[in-house]
């Protein structure tokens, strides 16, 4: 792991307030790392994808009816054909989600 070390700075109060605005707009709530990113990078990128939100709604969705199925094949149960068809359709729903997020972020320049 690479050693850290600490820039030290002042500004003034009128400065302060403009760095807390733009973080603000650019919905950061961490100053360091947005004074990292702006130091190193020079600019942020805030991605408001809606589909983004829905792919994780539903694989965590998708990630706990697994972990209970695998939960009751380990203890000796059984897996229901129904169970398995609607996992297969929430995969291929978030799939489609995430062909449409790439094509987005393709046309990012």
């Amino acid at each position: 792991m690479a050693k850290s070390s600490g820039i030290y700075f002042k500004v003034t109060d009128e400065e302060r307030e403009l760095i807390k605005r733009r973080m603000s707009l650019a919905n950061i709530r961490n100053m360091s790392a947005y004074i990292r990113k702006m130091c190193i990078d020079g600019y942020t990128v805030n991605l408001q994808i809606l589909e983004l939100t829905e792919c994780a709604k539903l694989l965590r969705y998708i990630s706990n009816n697994v972990n209970q199925i695998a939960r009751r094949v380990n203890s000796g149960g059984a897996v229901y054909p129904d169970e398995v068809d609607e996992i297969t359709a929430k995969l291929r729903e978030t799939s489609g989600l995430f062909g449409n997020i790439l094509e987005k972020l393709s046309k990012i320049k």
